[in-house]
């Protein structure tokens, strides 16, 4: 009986043992979009700096404000599109780097830097993705289209395309079509954009779609769609994609956002979140990141030599798009002509 006791505290012992050597010594919460983080980098991370990353996800910017306003603490790292990330930064939550702990931020493009007007010298975020919706084309079935905002002024696709359910992309499309700025809140403007949208656009659209535009453009019910073209994509065979599918930012421009790594003032690991955001930014990691989305790159100067896939479509397609700004206070007055446009034209 003393040699069973024995026996089986010496195997408790040894699990115990075991569990504490190979149990990681460090700890990192990220908060970031849902389906935006590849786990293989992720996995790499965790390998190199003995850690364990704790994902959680948000579905947009409002969601993952409203949780840290509410009192959320704990978490690391979040990833902010710039007009909340502005607002982060002007209400003291998020912590200023150190950029000695990033020497991979000499990769960031500096003309994307300079895009950056609410955080000039990457102070609080260091870029993640810089990115912009455009306008997918079923070019099977849609012959002789203008590749501009002006395709939805097309009144023989009546019924046949959607733009986005998302007021600063549609009225921003609107405002650069007439030549003005994404970011504009001229009441002038805006009027004009209003009636842009409201009597030329809306008309011939089936609907404004945030989400379930992909799949119906893969179905063939909708022959072009305002929106993220990796939405689209994701719902297309690849040969489907070469044979189906034309993407295009128009030459105009249009609206752009960008998500930044940020550490949180209060965020209980800080230095390995300085090894994070380091590591995202080696060029070899950022080109996994773009190759899991196809996404083009913008952000990284020396990633392309290493990625696998092609892009869906060129990044300098985006050289002429405008990041949406926090509008403050005018938002309110930006939204009432959205409102006109949504349940009065």
């Amino acid at each position: 009986m003393k040699t069973k006791r024995f026996l089986l505290a010496f195997a408790l012992l040894a699990l115990t043992l075991t569990a504490a050597v190979s149990k990681p010594k460090n700890k990192l919460y990220v908060y970031n979009w849902c389906y935006y983080t590849p786990m293989e980098v992720i996995k790499e991370f965790e390998e190199k700096f003995d850690c364990k990353v704790y994902l959680s996800y948000y579905e947009s910017n409002e969601e993952m404000f409203s949780k840290f306003m509410c009192g959320a603490t704990g978490y690391d790292i979040v990833v902010p599109s710039q007009d909340y990330a502005s607002i982060m930064i002007k209400l003291g939550m998020l912590d200023k780097l150190d950029h000695s702990k990033i020497p991979n931020m000499k990769y960031i493009n500096p003309d994307l830097q300079k895009k950056i007007d609410y955080d000039p010298n990457l102070d609080y975020g260091i870029p993640y993705y810089f990115g912009a919706a455009g306008i997918s084309v079923n070019k099977k079935k849609v012959k002789d289209y203008p590749r501009d905002w002006s395709i939805f002024e097309k009144t023989e696709l009546k019924n046949r395309m959607t733009m986005m359910d998302d007021m600063r992309e549609v009225m921003g499309a609107a405002l650069v079509h007439l030549g003005y700025d994404v970011n504009s809140v001229d009441e002038k403007q805006l009027e004009e954009a209003r009636q842009l949208v409201g009597k030329k656009w809306k008309p011939n659209l089936a609907k404004f779609d945030a989400g379930s535009f992909g799949k119906a453009f893969a179905t063939g019910d909708f022959l072009v769609c305002h929106g993220y073209v990796e939405v689209v994509a994701g719902e297309l065979e690849p040969d489907e994609i070469e044979d189906t599918l034309d993407f295009f930012i128009p030459e105009e421009g249009g609206a752009s956002y960008m998500d930044s790594l940020c550490i949180m003032k209060d965020a209980p690991h800080k230095e390995l979140a300085h090894a994070f955001i380091n590591f995202i930014q080696e060029p070899e990691n950022y080109a996994k990141f773009l190759d899991y989305f196809q996404f083009p790159n913008y952000v990284n100067t020396e990633a392309d030599k290493f990625r696998t896939t092609k892009p869906l479509y060129d990044a300098k397609a985006m050289e002429n798009c405008t990041l949406k700004n926090d509008l403050g206070e005018n938002l309110e007055k930006f939204n009432e002509y959205w409102e006109k446009v949504r349940f009065v034209d």
